[in-house]
């Protein structure tokens, strides 16, 4: 039995999860699944037996971008690319246009599992190839890493390393399901204050609006696929107020570069999720600039996002 509080995993041992390798980190309190070959993907976080990040039973694993579960990792952009109207394409500075899948190619990518982390921690990588370089012509190294901390919190690292000799464009991007009965979308509300509100228009660019309250209720159809833009809080809470049940985005971190915008969406009224977004930048940034990171050569930039599950 593994003892309360330290967490435990296994790196010789993956295990089988519908069919597919993948790895378990847990406590007395906590079991989380990760799938390196599925793209770095946490595929559910359980909390004393109650589904915090939630993945379908009956996934199909032959179109895992369809599967509305867990948590895709968004690398190198996040979202939508327009060029000249046109959806899935983005254009450099020098004027080419190359494909781009939405949200890029990190979220069904194979990623290697580098060894020699301590026994809690699982760190996943990707570097570039000929397929990523016909999207994306740079050289990089992308690792996720992947943690369980004390007290049921959850750590989630992305590095990214320009392994070339051109300053390296990116803006990665998190997209957690979070476990929530359509039934009960009234009772929860996300304590998100932030500078302002906005959207992406069917070209591509961004409309604002003021952020007229920090607190968002997620039965309001006003908040699907808005951007809630640098937010002002260390903290971003999701609660459920009739029972008493909460989990906490920790965005601010020492060494981590900042989240530029939150995104809230679910896919329908009788969803059983709802997504709570960190980004580092908005859709369409590599054209307009808002949260566009440029890395230079040879640097890494670390972005850590935890989420705190002890109140769920």
């Amino acid at each position: 039995m593994v003892p309360t509080g330290i967490p435990h995993f296994s790196m010789k041992s993956p295990l089988l999860f519908q069919n597919q390798p993948a790895f378990e980190i847990s406590d007395a309190q906590n079991k989380i699944l990760v799938c390196p070959e599925h793209g770095a993907r946490i595929l559910r976080w359980e909390h004393e037996g109650r589904e915090i990040i939630t993945w379908p039973k009956n996934a199909d694993w032959s179109q895992i971008l369809k599967v509305r579960g867990g948590n895709p990792v968004l690398f190198p952009f996040i979202a939508r690319h327009f060029v000249d109207g046109k959806i899935g394409f983005w254009k450099d500075n020098l004027g080419t246009v190359r494909e781009l899948p939405q949200h890029g190619f990190a979220r069904d990518a194979k990623f290697s599992v580098i060894e020699g982390e301590s026994g809690d921690v699982l760190r996943m990588r990707m570097i570039d190839s000929a397929e990523t370089r016909a999207f994306f012509p740079f050289a990089f190294q992308f690792d996720v890493v992947v943690a369980l901390l004390p007290a049921s919190r959850l750590e989630i690292r992305f590095e990214t390393t320009n392994t070339g000799d051109t300053p390296l464009p990116y803006y990665a991007g998190h997209h957690f399901y979070l476990a929530m009965p359509h039934g009960e979308r009234a009772d929860w509300t996300l304590d998100l204050p932030c500078a302002s509100w906005g959207r992406q228009n069917p070209d591509g660019s961004i409309v604002h609006e003021a952020a007229s309250s920090a607190q968002l209720r997620l039965d309001d159809p006003a908040i699907i696929d808005r951007f809630q833009i640098r937010p002002t809080s260390a903290k971003v809470t999701l609660k459920n107020g009739a029972k008493k049940q909460q989990l906490v985005f920790e965005l601010d971190h020492v060494n981590s570069v900042p989240w530029y915008a939150v995104t809230t969406w679910t896919q329908a009224p009788e969803s059983d999720f709802y997504c709570v977004e960190p980004w580092l930048g908005l859709p369409n940034a590599i054209h307009h600039g808002e949260g566009l990171r440029w890395l230079a050569p040879g640097v890494t930039e670390i972005a850590t996002c935890v989420l705190d599950g002890s109140g769920w």
